[in-house]
């Protein structure tokens, strides 16, 4: 029940205290995210780490002014690839045989299925796709932050495009589409801490099919 309990402690967070959390519970996190499942283990996007002060700060009037992107401990930004492209496909099919030591001809196969369908199709289809991979790794990352009794807050309300432009990541193949504040929750500043957790009850939520 471990899990559960933090869970049911974390929320999302609407003001942190500016305390820095330790880079051992960050290692950990991000290596949650790092491990979190993903169409065709092509993990499809990379983190950015803003640790940097005066980032957060470039980022924040672009993140509708929320103050947890200035005061939290790090800021790690989500960003998706632009597309697939064979490059792409094939590095992450090469990195599975050197791990594995072998080469599988159905898996081969899959490969060559992949790089048929995927790169012919529009980008913003592509990445749309991609994105919802790294929104699998962002999950994992907030769990994984609560089970280190860390904060987060989860963010879609910024403009992509400027914290692009602010971290160069159009440069790199990369859009952002997530951000993830860490730290610790100011419990004198935030509305909502002791506020009761709200969510559907089960048989609200769960139909289960015998």
């Amino acid at each position: 029940m471990e899990l559960l309990d933090k869970l049911n402690w974390r929320y999302a967070a609407k003001a942190m205290n500016g305390e820095n959390v330790s880079e051992e519970k960050i290692d950990r996190i991000i290596e949650a995210a790092r491990l979190a499942p993903t169409s065709s283990g092509l993990q499809p996007f990379e983190i950015i780490v803003v640790k940097n002060q005066a980032i957060k700060e470039a980022i924040r009037p672009v993140s509708w002014n929320q103050s947890m992107i200035t005061d939290c401990s790090h800021l790690l930004v989500f960003a998706a690839w632009d597309t697939y492209t064979e490059e792409r496909i094939n590095k992450m099919f090469d990195l599975t045989n050197e791990v594995r030591g072998f080469k599988n001809e159905g898996w081969e196969n899959y490969r060559q299925m992949l790089l048929s369908n995927y790169p012919q199709k529009d980008a913003e289809e592509n990445f749309n796709h991609a994105a919802k991979q790294a929104y699998i790794a962002f999950s994992a990352a907030i769990i994984a932050a609560a089970f280190e009794g860390v904060d987060t807050t989860p963010i879609e309300g910024f403009d992509p495009a400027a914290v692009d432009k602010i971290l160069g990541l159009r440069e790199k193949g990369l859009k952002s589409c997530v951000l993830l504040p860490i730290g610790y929750r100011d419990t004198e500043k935030d509305w909502l801490v002791n506020l009761p957790k709200v969510r559907k009850s089960t048989e609200d939520l769960v139909t289960v099919v015998e």
